[in-house]
């Protein structure tokens, strides 16, 4: 039977369309430079980040809106429920078959409509602008690595899925919601150590200086700092950066090699503080705490939506995952502001303490201005798109709380 949508569901695809919509317009048209971003940037310098972001937010808004869109339009032109009975022939009317090729045909689809994008954005704009030093074949391999996993691990997360739906049908969100809960702590526990060395190499920092400059912070952060990484982001781009990740045995400090290649000292160690006060603010203890109450809410919502869009008389449908599909993508792109709004918080507060941990903001400054002249970053984004879509607050603003901090 065809899934039936009630107004809530509508009322999502509606907001969805609607941010698009916001979205897409101030990329195109991002309005006057602000007063700020002239403070301490020259007006070539402004243009050549807008210009360079304004490509990388196009894309991502077609890439979205293309996906979305195609799922609707499955979902609504009962295509999902014709794929469901073909995916149930294939199988030979085998109930786990019949999910598992639904899926597999789904995800096919969405893999294609996103490639171009993704190519686009992720290699061919990179090279245009000469941050990627990747070769065709380096990105391809990463492409395939990556799109396995993700066939792979979400795979399995579809037959939890429905075989929880089955299991206790009228609680099921619950356990979903405590399994992916499960599921978020032990990624970010395992993923520094089994996923990421798929695609980079990290090995210790060996710079005497910057193990001086380690061990000086910690000492006056009071926080235990075991491991200092350097991963080998030369070989696939010339742009700087550095994060914090990993949980208890497996929490990493991870400085990109052209950050230690390209940047003075002073300012690296205005990374490693800034990354150390993350650490010490518990930042991502907190981030992981407030992800599994929105984890909750949204599972619950999910129970609602899909009680009332899928016909029930026992085990949900294979083209429920259609449904699934299209609530996690549009409550994802809905709660980004909320998530970014979020960490910007948690951005500003790990840039006030990092200054007083090293005393020098005038490296701190220097830092925001050589990473956004360097990066090509937009320092004067439309207010919509820095609040939608912006983690960290644009340079000029970090830099006014950076003097702030500073000031007795």
């Amino acid at each position: 039977m065809q899934p039936r949508l009630n107004l809530i569901w509508w009322s999502i695809i509606l907001m969805t369309g609607f941010f698009s919509i916001l979205f897409l317009w101030f990329s195109l048209f991002p309005g006057k430079v602000s007063p700020e971003a002239l403070r301490y940037f020259e007006p070539g310098q402004i243009n050549l980040g807008r210009e360079y972001s304004r490509a990388q937010r196009l894309v991502f808004i077609g890439s979205f809106a293309a996906q979305a869109l195609f799922l609707v339009w499955l979902v609504l032109g009962g295509r999902a429920v014709s794929l469901s009975r073909w995916a149930s022939g294939l199988a030979g009317g085998n109930y786990w078959g019949s999910v598992l090729f639904f899926f597999a045909a789904l995800w096919i689809v969405l893999q294609l409509i996103n490639l171009p994008f993704l190519f686009y954005s992720s290699y061919y704009w990179q090279h245009h602008w000469g941050f990627s030093t990747q070769t065709m074949s380096s990105w391809w391999l990463d492409y395939v690595k990556g799109s396995g996993l993700d066939l792979a691990l979400t795979a399995a997360g579809v037959l939890v899925f429905f075989w929880i739906t089955r299991r206790w049908p009228g609680t099921w969100w619950l356990a979903g919601a405590a399994l992916f809960t499960a599921w978020l702590i032990i990624q970010s526990y395992l993923w520094p150590v089994l996923v990421s060395p798929l695609f980079n190499r990290f090995v210790p920092a060996s710079d005497p200086a910057v193990i001086s400059m380690v061990r000086d912070l910690s000492q006056k952060a009071r926080l235990p700092v075991d491991q200092v990484l350097v991963m080998d982001a030369s070989q696939r781009t010339t742009r700087a950066n550095a994060y914090f990740t990993g949980l208890g045995k497996t929490k990493r400090i991870v400085l990109y090699d052209t950050l230690l290649n390209n940047y003075p000292l002073d300012e690296v160690r205005a990374v490693l503080a800034h990354e150390m006060a993350h650490w010490s603010r518990g930042h991502i203890t907190r981030g992981l705490a407030l992800g599994v109450i929105g984890n909750f809410a949204l599972w619950g919502l999910l129970f609602i939506l899909l009680r009332a869009a899928v016909p029930r008389t026992g085990a949900f449908p294979p083209y429920t995952w259609a449904l699934a599909m299209l609530f996690f993508m549009t409550a994802s792109f809905l709660s980004g502001p909320l998530q970014n709004y979020i960490s910007r918080g948690m951005e500003r507060e790990a840039d006030q303490v990092s200054v007083k941990l090293t005393g020098d903001a005038g490296a701190a400054e220097r830092l925001q201005l050589d990473l956004a002249v360097k990066n090509l970053s937009d320092v004067s984004p439309p207010p919509f798109i820095q609040w939608f879509s912006y983690s960290h607050p644009p340079a000029p603003e970090r830099i006014e709380l950076i003097r702030k901090a500073a000031s007795p």
